[in-house]
């Protein structure tokens, strides 16, 4: 069928310049850091005249590392007026400018001699994924069929686990990772930039944006054509219809407005809860460990690097399992399941490097529970969590709920990037004990508090909240306890 084609194209030409983009920045710093180290060194050393101390030259590369999530939290809070004002795709095409700037400034850094060219590039990199890690899964969502939102929202995680992959395959010595060839490597984030900005002109806008922000139904009934083709869309219309009127008279809300409305007090807390968890539960610290573990393991030095490919490879198999089962499973499961098996392989893990040096298979249970976990997160954490604000907020509330999302997303990755190396100093080999909190609280307030939004129109969703929001004031008496966990049951 011709538009299940430009359905399927119109998500990759958004996700290859979008999250895709986001998976790649992480991944392609690994493979050149002791060389961007030297270079700093040798930099510095033609300025002064004296080499740089170690202390230094790793403070000057904590700061390169710490621009790329402060670059995402800017690009996070400026995703929202971009949607508002701009569009949904006209600010993914926009978003692409600081990807060109970022490739020029990294591409000529060692033919200036200027290491800062490598940390401001960082930071544009970082402005570009905030913006993309926001709104490609807000325009995909708003202009994908009901009984396909979740899966076709999903993609966002898996084009991140694809770009993961493709950062760690291109970073190799023989590819792009030598040590004469690295500017080259932290240039080549422009080709999918290029790629989108050829691709994606010729792909409808969110019809819903179109309809409901803009007002203008005849281009929101021809880029649900192009997107649904001749099958009937009365019904589709018709529910936007409702949505339109439901939010008739009202304008964009900025962040501040969604926490003191009291209509959205539990959506809020869910994407706020589910937003902290994704970067506090750990995963990302899996990949600082992996190296190590792998060493134990008795792999060789020289070939860690594809073995730590398959790491990645795990998410991106996993991020596609879960594109197709969403939709048929539902979005609570994947969570719980998600979270619960990271609780549990955290705890094996914390055992597992405990006895590292004592029992000799140890190594290999650690190894395998670094595949284990990172399936875990991928099943379910990594792509559900950027589905649920387009589902649980009406269009109004919407891209400042992406902004609080976003900022929380790059604040803690920030704040986990900051604090593991020290958490690791002071817990050793229990340093998953923060991360195992944290799953377990958040299995328990899926299991108790998140509603399925699966198969659901948004104003349905919207409603269930609604009953939510205002239950526990009808109900509200002197002693609390037994009434507050009734209204618990979903």
């Amino acid at each position: 069928q011709l538009q299940n084609k430009i359905l399927i194209l119109t998500i990759c030409a958004a996700g290859i310049g979008g999250t895709f983009q986001y998976g790649y920045n992480i991944s392609i710093i690994n493979a050149p850091a002791s060389y961007i180290q030297m270079f700093m060194n040798t930099t510095w050393l033609e300025r002064m005249g004296v080499p740089l101390e170690s202390n230094a030259i790793l403070l000057l590369w904590s700061f390169t590392v710490s621009a790329y999530p402060l670059g995402g939290l800017t690009g996070a809070v400026v995703a929202g007026p971009m949607a508002i004002m701009l569009g949904r795709k006209m600010s993914l095409l926009l978003n692409n400018v600081f990807v060109i700037i970022a490739a020029t400034l990294s591409g000529f850094s060692r033919m200036a001699k200027s290491f800062e060219m490598i940390m401001l590039s960082r930071f544009f990199t970082g402005v570009n994924a905030g913006v993309s890690m926001n709104i490609q899964p807000m325009y995909l969502a708003e202009s994908a069929p009901k009984k396909l939102r979740g899966a076709v929202a999903l993609t966002s995680a898996s084009f991140t686990a694809l770009g993961l992959v493709l950062g760690q395959v291109v970073g190799l010595r023989e590819l792009l990772g030598g040590e004469e060839s690295w500017p080259f490597l932290l240039a080549s984030n422009v080709v999918p930039a290029l790629i989108q900005l050829t691709a994606l002109p010729w792909f409808p806008e969110s019809p819903r944006y179109l309809l409901i922000d803009r007002g203008d139904k005849e281009s929101c009934i021809s880029a649900l054509q192009k997107l649904r083709g001749t099958s009937d869309l009365s019904a589709e219309l018709e529910e936007m219809l409702a949505e339109q009127a439901a939010v008739k008279g009202q304008r964009a809300k900025n962040p501040w407005e969604l926490f003191q409305n009291p209509a959205l007090r539990w959506q809020l807390v869910s994407i706020v809860v589910l937003s902290s968890a994704m970067q506090l539960c750990g995963n990302d610290s899996m990949y600082f460990y992996a190296a190590y573990v792998f060493q134990e393991a008795g792999i060789p030095q020289d070939k860690i690097p594809y073995v730590v490919i398959g790491t990645g490879s795990c998410e991106l198999i996993t991020s596609v399992t879960c594109n197709m089962i969403i939709d048929y499973a539902g979005r609570r499961p994947l969570l719980l399941g998600g979270y619960i098996f990271m609780a549990g392989w955290a705890i094996v893990f914390m055992v597992a490097l405990s006895q590292q040096t004592q029992i000799s298979w140890m190594p290999y249970l650690s190894m395998a529970c670094i595949f284990a976990y990172i399936l875990s997160f991928g099943i379910g954490p990594a792509g559900v969590t950027g589905v649920l604000p387009t589902e649980v907020f009406d269009q109004m509330s919407r891209p400042a709920a992406y902004m609080i999302c976003g900022s929380l997303l790059w604040f803690n990755l920030f704040l986990v990037g900051t604090a593991f190396p020290f958490i690791v100093k002071s817990l050793a080999h229990f340093c998953y004990i923060p991360f195992l909190v944290v799953c377990v609280c958040t299995a328990l307030y899926v299991w108790f508090f998140l509603p399925e939004t699966k198969g659901k129109s948004f104003l349905e969703i919207s409603e269930e909240f609604r009953k939510r929001n205002f239950r526990t004031k009808t109900r509200a008496g002197f002693y609390k306890g037994p009434e507050e966990i009734k209204t618990t049951t979903l």
